[in-house]
């Protein structure tokens, strides 16, 4: 309730009232919260002279923050930001920790001032009133203070004063709050607090302008987040996220690390024209993620991928600069992860043909125009059929097929990838059945996975689905893995899940060995039954005897291992000789067999597949089984 107001003071109040609407309109324009107190200030002292107007905010932690104080030293207000409000903190801390008005009519003698006298007396104020602002819920969100210079208290106009202020500061920090709440979800991450992809747009999208010095833009991902999602939940997968966002933030200038979706960040770097400082900065964030981090109980080792761009040399617009970025971190995905690519134009013409590659291959499933093809593996010293390694072709319009080396690239697409596993998984295990009900001799088929296929835990359920549907035993089954699959990656997952499949008597043969991670310590760590020599050793083999001794040492190192080997592309008599006299007795390859239709592959196994003994001496003939 308002005090009553003598008749001398009427002009005052109609002043008060005018004051109240015209800080009000501003309010309600948007004008900025200290232009706001600022002019509440300077007006309330135009009526109440022999005071001194001072409104602080008070923030969620507690501490004191100058909002307007237009006649007081800007000194003073210095050394009460941040000032933590306390039951003996002058008037305007105590009275924000109170929640009720403080009045001091003796400063240099109350206790509140014992700790704050020294920083009024020489400004020659002698005696503060200081009220508490509250929002709407009762929270104090700030204080409206009048100094004195005589040691007195508030007069009649002045208690009406402020209590007309602390309402409109009130309404005015309230909207202001409100407005940094919108712009925050608006502009930054809840999750991490980064500045989000609208914020990131609008750096990026000032820095480029033609007057600016150049803009470097770095894109990152985090790798393997949706299997920490998977296997260690989405909490540990938020503080992956957040941990992630730190040491980006750490490494660069402040707001220059953003937020640009589940998984992805975006490095803003205005001034940077040169290859060199977005190399080094790169480097810099990889190397922080070096170091690992526990997250409830579960010990983790951030990774990321980085792609980058420079402003001029790569794109001259924000939309182009992104694309481009976009190549470049897509191609050091697909070059091992955990490393950073610059842009360059050759990516895009690669990125083009990938596109239509990948075009082609989804429109084949579509289409239904998938095949499986099998090549036969054949005992070297007899010729007959032991197995058959299923390969994916693509039927054309003329009737011709396209080979898989054509569409390798699509493979590096994960749903391009699973949807054509799952094709050659159905239409291997409806030709094993065929084969299976005609009698005919058929004792494995190797079937080609991607790494894309790992990505998810489900691989080993897909397998035994599509062969139990067609009531085909897995022991018929050979997963073929290259070994960039099997031991490229971080982490032992992938080997893991391959000897998940082993349990359930599938058989694993490592691919194209020679040709990318693996070595020899790898046989010892990685569960495999079989081996296929690179055909880049089996081409050297008679005209390389660097070729001959590294065979002959690894045919050797697996059989005592007892791991199978199988050489392939095997395209010469001389070849063959040499890699019998080694020791190797199975190989596929033009020498023998092209990969051919399911129909011709049944006419090649009726007449020159190999019959196994019975029960009673299958064991001695299995020394021949792949």
């Amino acid at each position: 309730m308002q005090p009553p107001v003598p008749a001398a003071d009427q002009d005052n109040f109609h002043t008060l009232q005018a004051i109240q609407k015209e800080i009000l309109e501003m309010i309600a324009y948007g004008e900025p919260l200290r232009v706001v107190a600022e002019s509440l200030c300077q007006r309330i002292e135009a009526i109440a002279p022999e005071a001194i107007c001072s409104v602080l905010t008070v923030d969620q932690s507690g501490r004191l923050h100058p909002l307007a104080s237009p006649n007081l030293p800007q000194s003073y207000s210095d050394q009460l930001d941040g000032l933590q409000v306390g039951p003996e903190t002058g008037s305007c801390g105590t009275a924000a920790y109170r929640g009720e008005p403080v009045l001091v009519e003796e400063i240099a003698t109350d206790p509140l001032w014992r700790d704050f006298a020294g920083l009024v007396e020489p400004l020659g104020l002698k005696a503060c009133w200081s009220s508490p602002i509250k929002a709407r819920g009762g929270r104090t969100i700030g204080t409206f203070a009048l100094y004195y210079r005589t040691r007195r208290g508030p007069s009649a106009v002045e208690a009406l004063a402020v209590a007309t202020c602390v309402h409109l500061c009130a309404i005015a920090i309230e909207r202001a709050e409100a407005h940094a709440q919108i712009h925050q979800l608006a502009y930054f991450d809840a999750l991490t607090g980064l500045p989000n992809r609208f914020h990131a747009n609008a750096l990026a999208e000032q820095a480029i302008e033609p007057s600016r010095r150049g803009l470097g833009l770095l894109l990152i991902d985090i790798d393997n987040l949706k299997i920490t999602n998977d296997t260690l939940g989405h909490a540990v997968g938020d503080e992956l996220i957040k941990e992630v966002a730190a040491r980006i933030a750490s490494t660069v200038a402040p707001d220059a690390a953003c937020r640009i979706g589940g998984d992805e960040f975006m490095v803003v770097l205005p001034g940077c024209d040169r290859s060199e400082p977005l190399a080094v900065i790169a480097e810099s964030i990889l190397s922080r993620m070096q170091e690992a981090f526990v997250c409830n109980g579960h010990t983790l080792f951030p990774q990321v991928t980085i792609g980058g761009v420079l402003s001029g040399r790569d794109g001259t617009d924000l939309d182009t600069l992104r694309q481009n970025g976009d190549l470049a971190l897509y191609h050091a995905k697909d070059s091992g992860r955990g490393h950073f690519v610059a842009f360059h134009q050759s990516l895009r013409t690669s990125m083009t043909k990938r596109v239509e590659v990948t075009r082609r291959v989804e429109t084949a499933l579509l289409d239904e125009r998938v095949a499986a093809h099998y090549q036969p593996i054949v005992r070297l010293d007899s010729g007959e059929i032991v197995g058959l390694e299923a390969l994916a072709r693509i039927r054309n319009d003329d009737g011709s097929f396209t080979a898989a080396g054509y569409f390798q690239e699509a493979m590096k697409e994960p749903r391009v990838a699973r949807r054509l596993t799952d094709v050659m998984l159905r239409q291997v295990a409806r030709d094993m059945r065929s084969w299976l009900d005609a009698e005919i001799p058929i004792q494995h088929v190797g079937i080609n996975v991607a790494g894309a296929d790992f990505l998810s835990d489900d691989l080993s359920a897909r397998i035994a689905n599509a062969f139990a549907m067609a009531n085909v035993p897995l022991k018929h089954i050979v997963l073929e893995v290259t070994e960039t699959v099997l031991v490229g990656g971080r982490d032992d997952s992938v080997a893991q899940s391959v000897e998940r499949l082993r349990a359930q008597g599938i058989r694993v043969a490592l691919d194209d060995f020679g040709t990318g991670y693996a070595s020899l310590t790898h046989l010892l760590t990685y569960p495999v039954d079989i081996i296929k020599i690179d055909k880049c050793f089996v081409d050297r083999l008679t005209v390389d005897p660097a070729s001959g001794v590294i065979v002959g040492a690894l045919i050797d190192i697996a059989k005592k291992l007892d791991i199978r080997t199988v050489a392939e592309g095997i395209e010469t008599a001389a070849q063959a000789d040499r890699l019998m006299k080694m020791g190797c007795t199975l190989g596929q390859g033009f020498l023998h067999y092209r990969a051919a239709s399911a129909e011709e592959t049944t006419r090649r196994l009726l007449a020159h597949a190999q019959r196994l003994p019975e029960p009673g001496v299958i064991k001695e003939a299995r020394r021949g089984v792949a």
